[in-house]
């Protein structure tokens, strides 16, 4: 029989030191997300130097403004994930519940 591997989370740190766990799954998804949202903003780029039209420029700049709020809540939302699954040692890595609330807002 296979021996099932199990999967760590990532820990992504912040300013003062806190971590949040990020599966490994959902960090690989997000950074997909950027890889696409890296190449909408050259597309912009290139629409710019070639003089598009303004309203077909600004449409591609609100679609990658909402593909990089979706990967900061994807994000967050898998931090609350593990808050509320291990609260106090999400609490003692600085993320209580009310730390990530506090972190959404800045999102919306």
């Amino acid at each position: 029989m296979f021996k099932r591997r199990k999967t760590q989370a990532s820990l992504v740190r912040t300013q003062l030191g806190a971590e949040m766990q990020i599966k490994p799954e959902v960090k690989n998804e997000l950074s997909k997300r950027l890889n696409r949202i890296e190449g909408q903003i050259r597309g912009i780029e290139k629409m710019l130097s070639e003089d598009r039209e303004c309203r077909d420029v600004v449409t591609q700049i609100a679609a990658a403004t909402k593909a990089l709020e979706t990967v900061g809540f994807r994000m967050l939302a898998a931090g609350l994930t593990d808050c509320l699954a291990h609260p106090k040692k999400s609490a003692a890595a600085g993320y209580s519940v009310t730390e990530v609330e506090k972190l959404f807002l800045k999102l919306s």
